[in-house]
């Protein structure tokens, strides 16, 4: 399916220097989209932001601690004053705090107050910070799309405590609540879940129905749907894109 009708649209994207973050980046800048690329490494979002204007794309890097509230409000108004407007967000930044952090905890047990506050921040407190600080321009303009990552693991539970509970929340609580409200604005929300991507060499060894890991590609081809005018009928929905390892996840050789 090709997706058509980013020319001339703004995008933010989160977590963009690198991953997800980054094809997501690369590839609505390719449709034609300007793109807010933020990332907590400053250098390297700017250095990705670069190298898309290079190859002929709109792209602006930006250093953000997604856990600050004031610095995503700042990369909105950014955006705005930029571009002219944002219609779609996408929050890619994420992931398990224990391996992000390298707690030496080998359980929840042992893990410090601050890991499980790192990995709520992340993956649940920023995306609803993004949320809150675009939906009033996106109400005004009576449009936008907003996209949130969840994972497989906010439907099957693991031993990322925190991580799993966080995802839970992004891809139920949060999409469906925000749904509902800007459903009247014309504002759409959606998550995207993904089970193993081979972005890191240890997701080719989870087992799913389908036998592999998906490629990052087929995860930003989602995305993109999403975020398109084709998906006009779609809001509050959660995507698992897993290869049906949430179908039955014990039972998969």
């Amino acid at each position: 399916m090709i997706v058509t009708g980013f020319v001339g649209k703004t995008a933010i994207v989160t977590g963009a220097a690198s991953g997800m973050g980054l094809l997501t980046s690369q590839c609505l800048a390719k449709e034609g989209s300007n793109v807010l690329m933020l990332d907590i490494n400053a250098e390297q979002v700017e250095n990705c932001a670069r190298e898309i204007r290079e190859n002929g794309g709109s792209a602006q890097g930006m250093g953000v601690d997604v856990r600050e509230y004031a610095q995503i409000k700042d990369a909105v108004d950014f955006a705005i004053a930029t571009f002219g407007q944002v219609d779609c967000t996408v929050s890619c930044a994420g992931g398990a705090s224990v391996r992000v952090l390298q707690e030496k905890g080998s359980s929840f047990k042992e893990w410090s107050v601050s890991t499980l506050d790192w990995g709520i921040d992340v993956n649940l407190r920023a995306p609803m910070y993004l949320a809150h600080a675009v939906i009033g321009h996106m109400m005004e303009r009576k449009t936008g799309v907003i996209i949130h990552i969840g994972s497989i693991e906010g439907q099957t539970g693991s031993s990322g405590v925190d991580y799993s509970a966080a995802k839970s929340g992004v891809m139920f609580g949060l999409t469906k609540s925000l749904a509902q409200y800007g459903a009247p604005y014309g504002i759409r929300v959606n998550c995207v879940s993904p089970g193993p991507v081979l972005t890191r060499p240890a997701m080719a060894n989870m087992p799913t129905l389908l036998g592999r890991a998906a490629q990052p590609q087929e995860i930003v081809d989602l995305i993109l749907y999403l975020c398109s005018d084709q998906a006009a009928f779609i809001t509050g929905a959660n995507y698992m894109i897993d290869g049906g390892r949430a179908c039955g996840i014990w039972s998969v050789k």
